[in-house]
């Protein structure tokens, strides 16, 4: 999503150009998945006997619903930038910027596997720290 730019024109007169920092919930989808990736590098780290597991679990709930919010505020923008909206006038701009729509759709699509990954190693996660189905004999 970082590299996604292309410059475009409108009716071949006015030229623009089509970054993510243009668009603030590209920026929000950007940033947010560093945090998650940066937090997971950190959790790597961290000793598998730590008490600080069940503080993990909790912070690891958190950021997979900033993953999803962000997701769905970039593809709802996406939605917008690919079919427009006829009710306040905006026109799509997919088929002047046809690269930009691309990479765009391309990020979007692995952000979503990665939330897929992380929600699946969360679920995990809470079945070996919590034991919701009380599984394990004490």
């Amino acid at each position: 999503m970082a590299s996604s730019h292309e410059k475009g024109s409108i009716f071949g007169a006015i030229s623009y150009e089509a970054k993510y920092s243009d668009t603030p919930a590209f920026k929000y989808f950007v940033i947010a998945n560093v945090v998650v990736t940066i937090y997971g590098f950190l959790v790597l780290f961290l000793p598998s006997e730590s008490q600080l597991w069940r503080l993990v679990l909790v912070f690891d709930l958190v950021l997979t619903m900033l993953l999803v919010s962000s997701i769905s505020a970039a593809l709802a923008i996406a939605q917008v930038g690919k079919k427009g909206n006829s009710h306040a006038g905006w026109l799509p701009v997919c088929n002047q910027i046809p690269k930009y729509c691309s990479q765009t759709t391309a990020a979007l699509v692995a952000g979503f596997v990665g939330l897929v990954v992380y929600f699946l190693l969360v679920c995990y996660s809470i079945h070996r720290d919590l034991d919701p189905f009380l599984v394990r004999k004490n």
